[in-house]
């Protein structure tokens, strides 16, 4: 095996419960220091209980480990991974603790999120360096591989999933939606989310063949005195339907597994509404563990290790950069006093 600058991966996510009891412990983790009240996390808590209490999040990353081991393994480069979530076990701050256990000095990671903004990418940024300092002297240095929004390896396999499901509809009564997870304005003023969001949607439309298509958002929460991006998915799922569209294409750009979010607002909410609107809802898949995308993360760690020069994307933006600015993914909130 080659001799790498680094001597690990840690996969870094958001979590989920595992079971029921879970739950509420999960959600005041997710809302600990904004003050939401006690009835709203009730009310995100039954999307949950809706799918047995348990977040399919954890398993889905499980799976993408898996994948990786073995393409890592394939491709003869010797790291071993290593799982930690912001929100719920194995928390961010055990697995760095355990790394510097295990003697790691030197660790790549790769955040389950694709494009730029506070939650996203800083708060992620964030979350490691408190870690780090849990985890006290002679904790492992952590670097973070690049954005990969603009990747081939991500954007190509939604491509051949919308244009297999494309080219059997009729484009006249047909609408094609990508979505993401909405978040306040004052947060997106401070990132290139829409941007990056916009971008690959439009790159995707084209490699399906797609003219006509449209970015909107779901699982907005929050106060509803402060704005978020906007349309809703659901809000427009009703005026297309209104318009005469008979098959609405969903495609969760902005999320890479088939997580609650993915399954609540889309395959209960929206379906739900499709139903009774009587149209016919085509959600695609999330890239998930798609061979093209394992391959890509295994592509960014031999960039970051210096063993491929070429830093693959698509697009007009160019690929993102190894280190984040210092003014990047700002959280827009105001300061607190």
């Amino acid at each position: 095996m080659s001799q790498l600058p680094y001597d690990a991966l840690l996969v870094v996510s958001f979590g989920g419960p595992d079971q029921p009891e879970d739950v509420m412990p999960f959600l005041e983790n997710v809302t600990r220091g904004r003050g939401v009240p006690r009835e709203r996390l009730e009310s995100v808590a039954e999307h949950y209980y809706h799918f047995g209490g348990k977040s399919p999040i954890n398993e889905q990353n499980l799976a993408l480990i898996d994948a990786l081991r073995g393409e890592l393994a394939r491709q003869g480069l010797g790291l071993p991974i290593y799982f930690g979530n912001r929100n719920w076990h194995p928390m961010l701050a055990d697995t760095v603790t355990r790394m510097k256990a295990d003697g790691v000095q030197r660790a790549l990671a790769f955040f389950t999120s694709a494009f730029s903004c506070y939650s996203g990418c800083r708060q992620y940024r964030e979350n490691v360096a408190a870690a780090q300092q849990v985890a006290g002297e002679s904790a492992p240095e952590i670097d973070k591989l690049r954005g990969f929004w603009n990747h081939p390896g991500f954007l190509e396999p939604m491509a051949d999933s919308l244009r297999s499901i494309y080219q059997g509809l009729e484009a006249g009564r047909t609408a094609v939606l990508f979505t993401a997870h909405s978040i306040p304005n004052s947060m997106a003023e401070n990132c290139r989310y829409e941007q990056q969001l916009k971008e690959a949607s439009g790159i995707v439309a084209d490699l399906a063949g797609v003219r006509d298509w449209e970015l909107v958002y779901q699982s907005r929460s929050g106060s509803p005195h402060i704005p978020w991006l906007e349309p809703d998915v659901c809000d427009r799922i009703r005026e297309l339907a209104a318009d005469g569209k008979a098959e609405i294409v969903v495609l969760p750009i902005g999320f890479i597994s088939d997580h609650m979010e993915v399954l609540y607002d889309l395959d209960t909410e929206a379906l739900d509404l499709c139903e009774e609107l009587g149209v016919r809802l085509h959600r695609l898949p999330t890239v998930g563990t798609h061979p093209q995308f394992v391959s890509m993360i295994v592509e960014l760690i031999r960039e970051r290790c210096g063993l491929q020069c070429e830093k693959r994307c698509l697009g007009v933006s160019g690929p993102n950069p190894d280190v984040c600015p210092s003014n990047c993914c700002l959280s827009g909130a105001p300061a607190r006093r």
